[in-house]
């Protein structure tokens, strides 16, 4: 007998950050499986691409821009949403990011850090990253009485790596709003997980990671020494834990948690 444990033709999800590497590749798993997706981005182009994408597999998705930043925006887009299709039931929190003011080279003065940096990554990551959709999509889910919510964290908010403090320090306090929400929302029908990616090259730090010539630099030369695995992970390699948070039926019971895939990288002392 064939299972419908991951089943999710019953779905329709909200990958907001749909646009990027992580966030598109979750969104194609999400189709594959049946669940009509609703891309939200900034960048439309790559938006269009992605649900041509998705649609050439067979799959149902749709490109509605928004910035992740403004309430007002988020509100259009899901109004759009819901008169597409009905009720959202899946909503994965994929925006986030770093930036190079934010970020403490080797032997820099972590006082000097710029407030406006920070600020910056701080609510880009928790803001724009986990808070304002989850208010705006999360009120729906608790009116209808179900919903998952994915945030996506980072491997980064669990150890508070060198350098990106301000993009560590957002990540942690996304990991505390899921467990925060989880718990508000638990009674209501509505789980609230996270995802915690380890390295997955991407636009925004492949050149932190890689030498032109597609060697390892040196901060990726170790990264992927601290690895067990020795690698670093594949967007694929985010498609299982996606799904299975997204269903019901598969993790029914499953709230308040982070999931790691890193490969290792988080098992092993500094």
């Amino acid at each position: 007998m064939k299972s419908d444990l991951f089943n999710l033709e019953n779905e329709t999800a909200v990958v907001v950050g749909g646009t990027g590497v992580l966030g598109g590749g979750m969104a194609e798993a999400l189709a594959a499986q049946g669940a009509r997706v609703a891309i939200i981005g900034r960048n439309e182009e790559r938006g269009q691409q992605r649900v041509a994408t998705i649609e050439a597999a067979g799959g149902t998705a749709f490109f509605q821009a928004a910035d992740a930043m403004d309430r007002d925006s988020l509100c259009r887009a899901r109004d759009q949403i819901v008169s597409r299709f009905d009720t959202v039931s899946v909503l994965v929190n994929a925006t986030g990011g770093n930036r190079p003011d934010a970020t403490l080279p080797p032997g820099s003065d972590f006082c000097q850090l710029p407030l406006e940096a920070w600020r910056a990554v701080f609510d880009l990551n928790l803001v724009g990253g986990a808070l304002s959709p989850s208010q705006v999509f999360g009120e729906g889910m608790v009116g209808a009485g179900r919903g998952s919510i994915i945030n996506i964290a980072s491997m980064a908010g669990m150890i508070p790596l060198s350098r990106v403090v301000a993009y560590s320090a957002a990540k942690a306090a996304v990991i505390n709003l899921t467990k925060f929400l989880a718990r508000e929302w638990a009674e209501k029908g509505v789980r609230v997980n996270a995802i915690s990616p380890g390295f997955f090259p991407a636009e925004q730090n492949r050149a932190l990671l890689f030498t032109e010539d597609g060697g390892y630099t040196e901060r990726g030369g170790q990264i992927v020494g601290h690895t067990p695995m020795a690698r670093f992970g594949k967007p694929e390699e985010l498609d299982g834990a996606v799904v299975w948070l997204a269903s019901s039926r598969a993790s029914s019971f499953v709230t308040g948690q982070n999931i790691v895939v890193d490969g290792g990288f988080s098992s092993v002392t500094i």
